[in-house]
């Protein structure tokens, strides 16, 4: 039997890089998936891809800065399947890069903690009581190598993924006893569009692309399916003893 057949898992940045990783990768297992992102062609092309290789998904298109709407996803998810058994919280954006601390703006600030971290506090809010009605669940949410390093030009994005962690960490010792296991996922360089707007494409050979393949021990960028096992380790029964961690999936990056 696949590991989560029939659970209900719901997935926010389900339209690209990780998140959808995960989504074909959950309905491959099995379950069935709520993908939910801001560009409605690429979920519902998502859930075409997922249905027609005879899994079950539907696609809400939600904008995690707006907490209404991400209850509204919260509320199609259990009106839809009944339940919510699994969320991964993975909508996040990259932000202004390059750019030192002392020119850093207040628009920058806000868009890098409404999407980045109010999003990932506002989807569990809703997430964990949709859990508690039926028993508990599992929640994983992205961090990023950055949740426990610093680079350079990088301080917002670093400063919103290491609150992304603090807030893992306390909700996971809040909801414990109530059958809540609640972790996080820290990835390193992975082939994505967010990184690639970082680095370039692979056929460029860029001097970005290089200089941030080079601090992976392993001497390359990681896929977005290596991701994606990763999380649904974390949301399995394999993990039922693994509450409040922080899973780096980065060859040895932040260990290095």
């Amino acid at each position: 039997m696949n590991s989560f057949q029939n659970k209900v898992v719901l997935i926010t940045g389900a339209t690209s890089g990780i998140g959808r990783a995960a989504a074909l990768a959950f309905a491959r297992e099995g379950a069935k998936v709520v993908a939910s992102g801001r560009r409605e062609t690429e979920g519902k092309a998502l859930v075409a891809e997922i249905n027609s290789q005879g899994g079950e998904a539907i696609f809400v298109r939600t904008d995690v800065t707006r907490e209404a709407e991400i209850k509204a996803l919260v509320d199609t998810s259990v009106a839809t399947y009944g339940r919510l058994d699994v969320a991964f919280n993975n909508a996040g954006i990259e932000g202004r890069m390059g750019a030192p601390t002392g020119e850093q703006t207040w628009d920058d600030y806000r868009e890098q903690f409404d999407i980045n971290v109010g999003g990932v506090l506002f989807a569990m809010k809703h997430e964990i009581a949709a859990m508690l009605k039926t028993g508990g669940g599992a929640i994983v949410n992205t961090a990023s190598i950055f949740s426990q390093i610093g680079m350079p030009g990088m301080a917002l994005y670093t400063g919103a993924k290491h609150a992304v962690l603090g807030l893992t960490r306390a909700a996971a010792i809040e909801y414990a006893k109530q059958g809540i296991r609640i972790n996080a996922v820290s990835p390193g360089g992975v082939e994505t569009e967010m990184f690639q707007r970082a680095a370039g494409l692979p056929e460029d050979n860029s001097a970005g692309r290089q200089f941030f393949t080079n601090l992976h021990p392993m001497g390359r960028i990681s896929k977005p399916n290596e991701q994606a096992e990763a999380v649904l380790f974390l949301a399995s029964d394999k993990a039922s003893f693994v509450n409040g961690a922080n899973l780096a999936v980065d060859s040895g990056w932040s260990i290095s």
